[in-house]
């Protein structure tokens, strides 16, 4: 089934502040429309919106037919206890609701309840449409080709992020929706679920929303591009692809700039000309006032004439500067101005490993003999599942080796993302979290620092674990930078970071002078960070490139 879903004048908003208003978006059968925004600016609020999860402020939703499908899958996907990975997929494909609903038809239709031979054949079409008849085998199918190494009936709490990553994933590809609303999907996922998911998007007939903060993937499947510009509090649709929509905006904010610009000037410009009008003005009217008792009438004449002309100048420039269209100045966008705080230099050897093992159940890392020296920059990739946090983790003397050496240098001042992140989940306020990280920073200047991050009065106050995944990334990086690290580990920095910070990140990496350690499968950070090493990382093995 085809459907298109259309939004008219929609609006939404938290408590006071307004996210935005008066939208109007098409989704029709083959647009692929990337949602882009900072964080904050309400995109998965809009996503849950078009889904009919939440009622707008204003506006309304039509979605044609009415009976269409609409498949809204959130981002860091719920893993429910005691929920097995097979009843995951069908919950996250629909089908889970529609057998309840064909469940309760099946029951009204032996009880003998009006209406329901209609209600019957109408679950039933919507089981069968969203692909209940042969969910278990195409399960089993997608779940070998993605390398979900684990049975459908275990649970999904036992999994490893990776696993679930790849059910996710798994979910998607097995989902039959007419229209799909998907926010962040590429999270966590390695470059072979990536290139699945964009074969997947580029495929589907269906009408598709996307939120993702990797640029590649925009670029490899959008169509259009739908911007909620909170600095400008505007909603702009940009037809062509990701890559067309930077180039559009930029033009649109330099043409913006300087139209405000030649408004300002030519405002100053008639200001300038009133104010001395109207100093001519003053400057004849005492003139005529000190020579009230001249005999000369043709000369007081000729002074009150030329104060009446200055008067009427005067007005007549006023009414232009009234009659001029106001163009309001563009605002700046929040920009992450990030500097990664450099600790005293280690030794020249950072960290290190000689014929290192590790085990974990089944898996192996190693053996592997590695040096990482002071100032190198080094890119780890490879699969999930792979073995990238197990050497992490070695490098790191995180973990206990089950053979072989693991030395970390004289000097060596770790800061990691993901362990700064893990401070920001308990029931402080983030105020106090982050400063009992610091302890030597005033309350004011971890106000100071948290602001740079775009985390300012109505963040600082609040539970540190109300806070979403990107402001406990931004908090986290703002945590590197309080600190001061010479042995910085990024491990997936860009997962719930919007694009803005993503970019600003990657310059503050690029004047960083400490030793870097990489993990990312973002294809265009790859490429714009400085590295100078490349490790790869496949079934425990670890090879350099």
């Amino acid at each position: 089934m085809t459907a298109t879903l259309v939004a008219k004048n929609l609006a939404a908003g938290h408590g006071d502040r307004s996210l935005f208003g008066g939208l109007d978006l098409v989704v029709a059968p083959g647009d692929v429309i990337g949602l882009v925004g900072a964080n904050g600016a309400g995109k998965s609020t809009l996503l849950r919106l078009l889904a009919g999860l939440s009622a707008p402020e204003d506006g309304e939703l039509r979605l044609s037919p009415p009976t269409a499908a609409v498949g809204h899958l959130p981002q860091e996907p719920e893993r429910r206890p005691g929920e097995t990975v097979r009843a995951f997929l069908a919950r996250r494909t629909g089908v889970a609701d529609a057998q309840r609903a064909m469940d309760a038809a099946t029951q009204a239709l032996v009880d003998g309840a009006p209406g329901a031979d209609d209600a019957y054949a109408t679950s039933l079409e919507r089981w069968l449409h969203l692909g209940g008849a042969d969910l278990d085998e195409r399960a089993e199918e997608v779940a070998g080709q993605l390398g979900l190494s684990v049975g459908l009936d275990q649970a999904m709490t036992t999994l490893s992020g990776g696993q679930a990553a790849r059910a996710g994933l798994a979910s998607l590809l097995l989902s039959r929706y007419d229209v799909f609303l998907l926010d962040e999907p590429t999270n966590d996922l390695d470059l072979d679920g990536l290139e699945r998911l964009e074969t997947f998007v580029r495929g589907l007939r269906a009408g598709t929303v996307v939120v993702s903060h990797d640029r590649e993937f925009l670029t490899r499947t959008v169509t259009k591009i739908l911007e909620l510009d909170l600095a400008q509090q505007q909603i702009n649709l940009y037809g062509g692809g990701y890559d067309a929509y930077l180039e559009e905006r930029e033009v649109a904010r330099r043409h913006a700039r300087d139209e405000y610009e030649e408004y300002a000037d030519k405002k100053a410009a008639l200001e300038g000309r009133a104010q001395m009008q109207r100093t001519w003005m003053d400057k004849g009217v005492k003139n005529a006032r000190r020579k009230a008792t001249d005999s000369d009438k043709i000369g007081r004449k000729f002074r009150s004439d030329a104060s009446e002309k200055q008067a009427a100048k005067a007005r007549q420039t006023q009414r232009m500067i009234e009659r001029l269209d106001v163009v309001e100045e563009p605002r700046k966008e929040w920009e992450l101005r990030m500097e990664i705080a450099a600790a005293p230099r280690s030794g020249a050897v950072v960290a290190a490993l000689r014929d290192a093992e590790l085990r974990r159940g089944d898996f192996r890392l190693g053996p592997v003999t590695l040096q990482i020296d002071w100032a190198d920059r080094v890119a780890i990739t490879g699969a999930n599942g792979s073995g990238k946090s197990t050497l992490l983790a070695a490098l790191l003397g995180r973990t206990a080796l089950d053979a072989g050496q693991a030395t970390l240098g004289p000097g060596v001042v770790v800061g990691e993302i993901d362990q700064a992140r893990a401070l920001f989940h308990g029931p402080q306020t983030l105020l106090d979290a982050f400063g009992a990280a610091v302890p030597d920073t005033e309350p004011a200047d971890v106000r100071t620092l948290l602001a740079k991050f775009g985390l300012k009065a109505g963040h600082v106050l609040r539970p540190a674990v109300t806070l979403s995944p990107g402001e406990r990334t931004r908090a986290a990086l703002a945590l590197l930078q309080g600190r001061g690290v010479n042995l910085l580990v990024l491990d997936e920095p860009t997962n719930h970071l919007d694009l803005p910070a993503i970019e600003q990140l990657e310059s503050a990496l690029e004047s960083y002078q400490g030793t870097l350690l990489l993990v990312t499968h973002d294809r265009r950070m790859l490429s714009a960070v400085r590295t100078t090493r490349r490790f790869e990382v496949a079934e425990g093995k670890v090879s350099e490139l």
